[in-house]
């Protein structure tokens, strides 16, 4: 598996090269962006993929100093559960 960032969203690909799935952001400014939308194909659920998706969203939130609003339910549920991504969370 592999993630890739493309424009506005992060895209998994298994080893074949097939987008298996997605996990996309707006800008909201300068300094912030707003997770709305992860999805994994139903065949790969279940293997942490749309967690690794949010995590490369919290990452990159990280490296260029962004905050992050998770309007996407998924996304949401990451941020509440996981209080390592309490730095990156636009409160």
């Amino acid at each position: 598996m592999e993630i890739k960032e493309e424009q506005n969203r992060f895209a998994l690909y298994n080893d074949a090269g097939d987008e298996i799935g997605e996990m996309t952001w707006s800008n909201a400014g300068d300094e912030m962006i707003i997770i709305d939308h992860t999805f994994v194909d139903p065949a790969y659920r279940g293997h942490s993929y749309a967690e690794q998706l949010v995590a490369a969203g919290v990452e990159k939130a990280r490296r260029d100093h962004l905050k992050i609003i998770p309007l996407c339910p998924f996304a949401k549920k990451e941020f509440a559960e996981k209080s390592e991504y309490q730095d990156v969370l636009r409160k």
